[in-house]
């Protein structure tokens, strides 16, 4: 199977006739593509920042972005509420997320021993997924809003282990911690707090306590979807 990475420059290529049936494309930039008389049967694209606000795509000129959010939203109770503005609607973000994870670390307690370190399809395992999401966190609170420094199991984007994995109990230690950070933050926060400049932990474009709080937000939205859909798949194939 031929492989492209980030060393082959194809913007702006043309395919014609070509057949990619079954080619696998992660953690790609396709915005702007422009796809005429294909054959998409059975594809599956899962494309987070599409649902952002402004976000587009369409299929066969229909605009689908905001079809896609209506029903993220409406498969995941509470998904909505991540853009809040104010403390209060923080705070209410917050315990959905909460509840959320809740459930699914109850769900994946009470699956086969080993579920949690399981991959598919070359994805982070549930456990990596937590640990990513305690590096989140303090990425975008720790960090940038309290000063505090990295956890040393938080997993950053695009990283995979090195070596063996920690204990899950370890990992869940960590995740309750950075849990309670959050919360107790938001407990306080004024509405002059959330507008307060921060430095944006990935690049020059400013950031506000508001808008870090919603990143965090977002990446547990997201990686929530990820992992129940990885869930998903593990049971059905342990039936």
């Amino acid at each position: 199977m031929a492989r492209f990475g980030e060393s082959d420059d194809l913007k702006g290529a043309e395919f014609v006739g070509v057949n990619l049936r079954g080619a696998r494309f992660v953690e790609s930039d396709l915005s702007g593509v422009v796809m005429r008389g294909i054959d998409l049967q059975a594809a599956d694209i899962d494309a987070p920042w599409v649902t952002e606000v402004g976000g587009s795509l369409k299929v066969n000129g229909v605009e689908v972005a905001g079809y896609v959010e209506e029903e993220l939203n409406r498969r995941f109770p509470g998904r909505a509420a991540r853009r809040a503005q104010d403390p209060d609607g923080l705070r209410a973000a917050w315990a959905a997320v909460e509840r959320t994870w809740a459930a699914a670390l109850d769900r994946v307690a009470a699956m086969p021993e080993g579920t949690v370190d399981v991959s598919v399809d070359g994805e982070w395992s549930f456990a990596q997924t937590l640990r990513h999401l305690v590096h989140a966190t303090d990425l975008w609170l720790g960090r940038a809003v309290l000063d505090q420094p990295l956890h040393p199991l938080g997993l950053s984007y695009g990283a995979t282990s090195a070596g063996d994995e920690p204990a899950y109990s370890e990992v869940l230690e960590a995740r309750v911690g950075r849990v309670a950070m959050v919360r107790d933050f938001l407990a306080t926060v004024t509405p002059a707090e959330l507008d307060t400049p921060r430095k944006n932990p990935h690049g020059p474009h400013p950031e506000t306590t508001r808008s870090c709080l919603r990143v965090i937000l977002e990446e547990h939205w997201e990686h929530y979807r990820f992992a129940t859909r990885d869930l998903d798949t593990i049971a059905a194939g342990s039936k």
